[in-house]
């Protein structure tokens, strides 16, 4: 009787689906989950801790958890990914310099037993600010394609005017009906 209601609610779109968007301070979580939420940008402060919504696309409902990305928060996100089916990375594109720690705090994630089914989305954020770098430049940077033991996908996208989102909450839905 348990599966057939898993089922059931998952046909019908009542189950939340966890997700975590986690990247370093200043990348532009918060401003994305807001737009995902208001579609409009918001005025944001450092987040100490997390701030989490419930977000519907197309009756799939996403619980998602913004967690601070400050150097001092960074230890606690494993607290976070218990049940967690999607991790979204949110990356500064022109944050050159702290991309290499970008990748060695995605790599440490994806080995955590909690995430072994998580699937991973790449926000490529501030693509509206000069010299920033693409999506493909980000993936060959954090050597995306070495990853073999979780679906990921990289967005490119702008937190402020929501351009890049739609696409990614549609990947997010079809990887959670895929399941």
């Amino acid at each position: 009787m348990g599966f057939l209601l898993t089922k059931m609610m998952a046909v019908f779109g009542d189950r939340e689906h966890k997700v975590i968007i986690v990247g370093l301070d200043n990348a532009g979580k918060t401003t994305i989950l807001y737009q995902f939420l208001t579609q409009e940008a918001v005025h944001t402060s450092p987040t100490i801790g997390s701030n989490v919504e419930q977000i519907t696309v197309q009756k799939t409902h996403f619980l998602v958890w913004d967690i601070g990305g400050q150097e001092s928060l960074r230890a606690s996100w494993n607290s976070y990914y218990c049940n967690t089916e999607i991790v979204i990375v949110v990356v500064d594109s022109t944050d050159r310099e702290r991309l290499t720690l970008t990748k060695e705090e995605l790599h440490q994630m994806l080995a955590h037993e909690d995430l072994q089914s998580a699937a991973i989305l790449i926000l490529a954020n501030k693509q509206d600010m000069k010299g920033s770098m693409t999506a493909a430049e980000i993936s060959q940077t954090l050597t995306l394609n070495s990853i073999t033991t979780h679906p990921w996908h990289v967005q490119a996208c702008c937190a402020l005017t929501g351009e890049g989102l739609p696409a990614s909450l549609d990947w997010m839905k079809s990887r959670v009906v895929a399941n």
